[in-house]
């Protein structure tokens, strides 16, 4: 190496600091370089506008006449104006691209980045009409005073190092139309006051530490573009997001999760563009979403999803870049979708079709791209394995049944009641009616049939029975049968002198003992309703002809009864004068009968409780 080659180094290497620090000089002044703020510094600015913050949020209605200027406007609300963009000055931190040093004077429509017009309400006014300032790498935040720029109809602020909130004094900007706050610093929940301008057409949040749910409302604007994609919202998505006429809807790389609601399936007339990439949606696809016949790019991927593409799907004519990779569906890769007009990217990567369409394969369209590596596709390369497979495929996803996508379960049919079906007979011991049913209608049943025993007791203030009776034996038989003082065991009340039952057949019971007869000493039997066999009765001890017992508490037959029907046999003996007793202790329905008399139907029942 010659002596001059090595001092030309030498002087290289002297110049070499030099040339580092005019090239850094260079980059700083460059429109691409931005000096990213830390942490620290995002928290000072932060706090400075929670300092400057009036009560509420909101200025006062005569903030402006407050504040004292040496400057003389055109019109009052170029003065407005000054005041706020002047405290937006006051705001910056940083200013790298000295985008805000032109901000000097009362004249504000030569300031950079603001643009003036005729008022829409009057337009001999000249007034602020708009702000651009996208791409300034300005670090600051947005002052309350903003509110005053009420004739302002775009405000774009993108690509900044704005921090802290939007301030709910921009609710007084109610001709805005576009508002474009992306890719700042901006943190809290989602900005509800946008959700009050009613003028508002451009939504654009993108980039930002936005968080929490997403309001219903936000779908029930009438928004034509809303780009929420890349903040922290963490909700699912609402049921009124069918509900939105916007064209385009990107809400990616965020932490959305639940399903795509089916309402989806009204947005057919509207729906341009819809991106749902990287979140944590689960279920199947709507079938709905093959409504979407204006959509050109739909993309789902990076989600959860499974099941099938639905055959549905083919009616998406007008789809140009279709995109479900990474997720978990099944199933087989139709040439309906395969051959869909106007498709020019087809990507379904990632998931586990187990089937395709020839028109599907990569190397059959030149004018479409198709990619289908990592399914779980036979005879395609670089397919998933086996292993891998199984575990899905052995399970599939019955969407019919989901609670997303495919439909909602089909409610479970009632289980019916089994029909009652009468009760047999029971036993004499038993103490309730052999057959429980409710009381027929008086009319319908047959007219009675009296025996002729005397008349029983019953109390005062019973006036007619609640039931229709039929009494046997027929008048061909013998009189009636009357056992012998044997006590029969638990039989201590006649069936039908119980409260509320309809009579029952049982054998009589015994007569001899006036203190503690509580029944008829008569047998009676009630004709069985139809479709039920005659109840049995026990074979009487060997019968003993003697007149019927005199009436001890037979009261005289019921004032109100009607008069005996024409075709009645005739009594077989007259009734003796009755001796009324005190009505037993027990509030009890005792069914009277009669000698030789058949009654018609009595009237409804006037106990209580029927």
């Amino acid at each position: 190496m010659s002596m001059k080659t090595i001092a030309f180094l030498q002087d290289a290497s002297s110049c070499f600091p030099v040339l580092l620090l005019i090239s850094s000089l260079t980059l700083a002044s460059s429109p691409y370089f931005s000096l990213a703020l830390s942490d620290s510094e995002t928290a000072f600015i932060a706090r400075r506008q929670l300092l400057s913050l009036p009560e509420g949020g909101k200025l006062p209605d005569d903030y402006e006449s407050h504040v004292k200027l040496k400057f003389t406007f055109e019109n009052p609300r170029l003065r407005r104006a000054y005041i706020a963009l002047q405290a937006w000055k006051s705001a910056v931190h940083s200013d790298p691209l000295k985008t805000t040093h032109s901000w000097e004077g009362p004249n504000v429509c030569d300031y950079k980045g603001v643009f003036c017009a005729h008022a829409l309400d009057d337009r001999k006014l000249i007034v602020v009409a708009g702000i651009d300032i996208n791409h300034a790498d300005i670090a600051g935040y947005l002052p309350v005073e903003l509110g005053l720029l009420t004739d302002l109809a775009l405000f774009h602020i993108n690509t900044n190092r704005f921090c802290g909130i939007i301030p709910k004094s921009f609710s007084e900007l109610t001709i805005l139309h576009e508002l474009d706050v992306s890719n700042n610093r901006f943190v809290g929940p989602f900005p509800e006051v946008v959700i009050s301008l009613p003028a508002l057409k451009f939504l654009d949040l993108r980039y930002n530490n936005f968080e929490g749910e997403l309001p219903s409302a936000l779908f029930e604007k009438d928004l034509d573009a809303l780009f929420l994609n890349n903040n922290r919202f963490v909700s699912i998505i609402p049921e009124t997001f069918g509900s939105s006429p916007a064209s385009v809807i990107v809400v990616a790389n965020n932490k959305l999760s639940g399903c795509i609601p089916k309402s989806i399936g009204k947005m057919f007339n509207t729906l341009n563009e819809i991106v749902l990439q990287n979140n944590n949606l689960t279920g199947c696809l709507p079938v709905e979403m093959g409504m979407l016949g204006n959509v050109t790019v739909l993309d789902i991927s990076s989600n959860s999803f499974s099941g099938v593409l639905g055959k549905t799907f083919k009616g998406l004519g007008k789809v140009e870049e279709l995109n479900v990779a990474n997720n978990m569906l099944t199933g087989f890769a139709s040439d309906d979708i395969c051959r869909l007009p106007s498709l020019k990217n087809f990507t379904f990567s990632s998931n586990y079709f187990n089937g395709e369409a020839e028109s599907c394969q990569p190397s059959k369209r030149r004018d479409c791209v198709f990619d289908d590596v990592s399914n779980c596709i036979p005879d395609r390369p670089k397919q998933k394995s086996a292993k891998e497979c199984h575990p899905v495929l052995s399970r599939p996803v019955e969407c019919s049944q989901s609670m997303c996508g495919g439909g909602s379960p089909q409610p479970r049919p009632k289980p019916q009641l089994p029909k009652q079906k009468p009760l047999k007979p029971k036993p004499p011991k038993e103490e309730e009616s052999p057959v429980t049913r409710e009381r027929p209608p008086p009319l319908k049943l047959p007219p009675p049939v009296v025996k002729p025993p005397k008349p029983v007791s019953k109390p005062s203030k019973q006036e007619e029975s609640p039931v229709t009776r039929e009494r046997s034996p027929p008048p061909k038989l013998p009189p009636p049968v009357i056992k012998p003082p044997t006590p029969v065991p638990k039989q201590e009340e006649s069936p039908i002198t119980r409260e509320r039952s309809p009579p029952v057949i049982k054998p009589p019971p015994p007569v001899e003992k006036p203190p503690k007869q509580e029944e008829s000493p008569v047998t009676r039997e009630r004709s069985p309703p139809p479709k039920l066999p005659p109840p049995v009765v026990k074979p009487p001890t060997p019968p003993v002809h003697s007149p019927p017992p005199p009436p001890v508490h037979s009261p005289p037959p019921p004032v109100h009864s009607p008069p005996p029907p024409v075709h009645s046999p005739p009594p077989l003996s007259p009734p003796s004068a009755p001796i009324v007793s005190k009505p037993p202790p027990k509030k009890e329905v005792i069914l009277p009968p009669t000698i030789g008399f058949q009654y018609s139907s009595p009237p409804p029942p006037k106990f209580p409780g029927y």
